[in-house]
């Protein structure tokens, strides 16, 4: 079964993705300098990080809601003895054990669960002593419009609290651009608000987010291909080295938390 392709799920054969996908690739790099051990992905998406989170790891197991048995050979994975892929939706983490994974990853994922209390509980319960919890997730200060495939997004108070239910330690990073980045942010906004200017009844907070889904997508990719074709060496030329992690504030992009779980 072919990967369900909408703009939510970034691809690196996409151009007009460039810019999402070198920030997607910036928190595989960076929790790769991290892991290891034994480490759990939840959300393995089209398989990007695969190859770098497994070669920091003595067995990766990547979990995603939708088919990835394939993954592993279009990526090139075949050869990598140490991945298991598991197709469940989550939470719970059905028959994964308490106690079993040194490191949990999650990217650009908790804005989609429904029951996120849930979630991190149960990333919290497979977690070993001193484990540690690595995820991503939009910074909703920064965010342009309503995105209906999300269930909510967070502000930086909002997820350090809710990962508190549970750890013991949270470490609350951001990701940030440099000029180039900011510059895309500058043009994509403009853009998004010719878009939204005819939203004059605010439809896109007052109708349930399922209905808005599709639409969304639609103009979602091609407004990121109209800027790439208005300034294709601005979108092509931007590089993960185009963005950076510091303390977060209302400014980052992404929220990058790491959350310890303490014996």
């Amino acid at each position: 079964m072919k990967l369900l392709q909408t703009a939510e799920r970034i691809s690196h054969q996409e151009d007009s993705d460039n810019y999402v996908y070198q920030r997607s690739m910036l928190a595989y790099v960076e929790a790769a300098k991290i892991v290891s051990g034994d480490v759990l992905e939840i959300g393995t998406g089209s398989g990007y990080g695969v190859d770098i989170i497994s070669s920091h790891s003595n067995r990766f197991v990547t979990i995603d809601k939708y088919q990835t048995g394939n993954i592993s050979a279009e990526n090139g994975l075949a050869h990598q003895k140490n991945v298991e892929f598991i197709k469940m939706n989550v939470p719970p983490l059905t028959n994964i054990p308490d106690n079993s994974f040194d490191f949990v990853i999650s990217f650009q994922v908790i804005e989609h669960i429904q029951n996120d209390k849930k979630f991190v509980e149960e990333i919290y319960r497979v977690l070993k002593n001193n484990g540690k919890f690595i995820l991503t997730t939009p910074n909703k200060k920064m965010s342009l419009t309503r995105n209906p495939w999300h269930v909510r997004e967070y502000t930086i108070t909002e997820l350090d609290t809710l990962l508190k239910k549970s750890f013991q330690s949270v470490n609350t990073q951001g990701v940030f651009g440099n000029d180039a980045i900011m510059k895309y942010y500058a043009e994509n906004k403009k853009s998004v608000e010719k878009i939204t200017r005819f939203d004059i009844f605010n439809l896109q907070y007052l109708l349930p987010r399922q209905l808005l889904q599709i639409p969304y997508d639609i103009l979602n990719r091609m407004n990121r291909k109209k800027l790439l074709n208005d300034n294709n060496a601005l979108v092509k030329g931007i590089s993960m080295e185009d963005y950076f992690i510091q303390q977060a504030n209302d400014d980052c992009f992404d929220l990058f938390y790491i959350a310890e779980k303490k014996s």
